[in-house]
């Protein structure tokens, strides 16, 4: 086992993988900006080590910087959490020139997951289902060419990208050239990489991803489903598992061929397949994401596993001794809402000093939080604050408890997202389990007119 852990994160993220470095015996290295002196995983952590300024291509973008608080602290591995250098595997393979384990897949097995068409390619080979679709499309009149055999819409996508950015929805031929340039444009942007590509377009769609855990021994688990279809601008609201909408002969099926596509990468450590439901409750797979994610608490409720301190043992050359189950059974369900930093009409930002802050409780009550009373809000890094989480025996049940829950936290001095999660969870829709990517939208929409 490791001895010694350097989590290049911040936040409530960096708090998460802390605690199961504690439960293992690890010593841990914070690194943090100068925006984030005084957070809570700086306070916590064995060492730590501030990589520069607020700026994140500064700091926890820079690589030198966190090799380097790698090699003074002797961490002999890294965690790179969610977001930041996760899927950089670029980042991933100086770690193992610089003999420091990454903590996650290998480089090529991230470079065969992590561009998207590449990603698409692999899926069409081992029988994962696939929309209509294109490879990467030189310009715009390829990709009208491509639409032509696809059928209209179509969604262009950028190749390395995720987040929707480098998105464009195109219904009609002479929409192409502009939507064509404006995603590659923004996918040059965000991504430094101008390639995009475009699929079929499901009008409403859900969204549903598969966790799956694999070590360096040959085992592989797949671990369920997660509902992720409550989304504004392609950004996850609020997620729970399992899908309301999943049957078990769905997610056998899925299991298997998931197992498969694993075993023939190679890939080892935690991964999630996001795919798309359509209208007819068919499943189209998406992308890979070859990292922990943000919504995996709801997984980890309703399974009983600590997917980080898996991933941790998994790094470390253990062979994880789980139950070979396919698909892993569930003991009730979980939700989580994701509270966010933001303007509740606009969704713009709000950064600033949290006055008072109360983290609700009870049984089946989770938090996931870095933040306190008394701490200021960046404005350099993402919005979340804390992610409430709940486990009850049902999903009627966890609804309830999730309701009492937003009703007890108590986030004082900066606005937050707050009353849309409790409009959500009395939203027609989601009280059904029918909800797709387009009903906060749509809520929207309606309380605007």
């Amino acid at each position: 086992m490791f001895k010694k852990i350097l989590i290049a994160n911040r936040g409530e993220i960096a708090l998460r993988i802390l605690r199961a470095c504690r439960e293992l015996g690890i010593k841990t290295v914070a690194v943090y900006s100068e925006a984030d002196a005084r957070a809570l995983h700086v306070r916590f952590a064995d060492e730590s080590v501030c990589i520069g300024p607020a700026n994140a291509t500064k700091s926890y973008l820079n690589i030198p910087a966190i090799i380097s608080a790698a090699e003074i602290t002797a961490a002999d591995a890294i965690h790179p959490g969610y977001g930041f250098l996760s899927e950089n595997a670029d980042f991933a393979a100086l770690c193992a020139r610089c003999k420091v384990t990454f903590i996650g897949p290998s480089p090529e097995a991230m470079r065969a997951w992590g561009d998207k068409v590449t990603a698409r390619a692999n899926a069409e080979r081992f029988g994962l289902p696939l929309l209509p679709g294109s490879g990467v499309l030189e310009d715009a009149d390829a990709a009208i060419e491509a639409a032509k055999k696809v059928g209209y819409p179509v969604i262009l996508k950028a190749s390395a990208g995720g987040g929707g950015r480098g998105m464009r929805i195109v219904r009609r031929p002479e929409e192409m050239a502009t939507a064509f340039a404006s995603a590659s444009h923004e996918a040059e942007i965000g991504f430094k990489n101008r390639a995009v590509y475009l699929e079929r377009f499901v009008e409403k769609p859900k969204h549903i991803e598969f966790q799956v855990l694999a070590d360096k021994h040959g085992g592989i688990w797949t671990l369920g489903e997660r509902e992720c279809s409550l989304q504004r601008r392609h950004q996850k609201v609020m997620e729970e598992a399992p899908s309301p909408t999943m049957t078990s002969q769905k997610r056998q099926a899925m299991a298997e061929v998931i197992r498969k596509a694993i075993r023939e990468t190679k890939y080892e450590s935690l991964g999630t397949l996001e795919f798309i439901m359509d209208e007819s409750g068919e499943l189209f797979f998406l992308e890979m994401n070859t990292r922990v994610q943000v919504e995996h608490p709801v997984t980890e409720m309703v399974t009983g596993l600590d997917l980080v301190a898996l991933q941790i043992r998994a790094a470390a050359g253990e062979k994880l001794d789980l139950p070979d189950t396919r698909p892993w059974s569930f003991r009730g369900h979980a939700i989580e809402c994701r509270i966010n930093a933001e303007d509740p009409v606009t969704f713009a930002p709000w950064p600033g000093l949290i006055s008072e802050y109360f983290s609700p409780g009870g049984t089946g009550v989770r938090i996931d939080s870095g933040v306190y009373g008394g701490w200021r809000v960046p404005a350099d890094y993402d919005s979340l604050l804390a992610k409430v989480i709940v486990h009850a025996a049902t999903r009627d049940e966890a609804i309830v408890r999730m309701r009492r829950a937003l009703d007890e936290l108590i986030v004082g001095g900066i606005r937050t997202n707050l009353e849309l999660h409790k409009r959500l969870l009395a939203h027609p829709e989601v009280i059904a389990g029918t909800m797709t990517t387009r009903t906060i939208e749509q809520m929207l929409a309606d309380a605007a007119k």
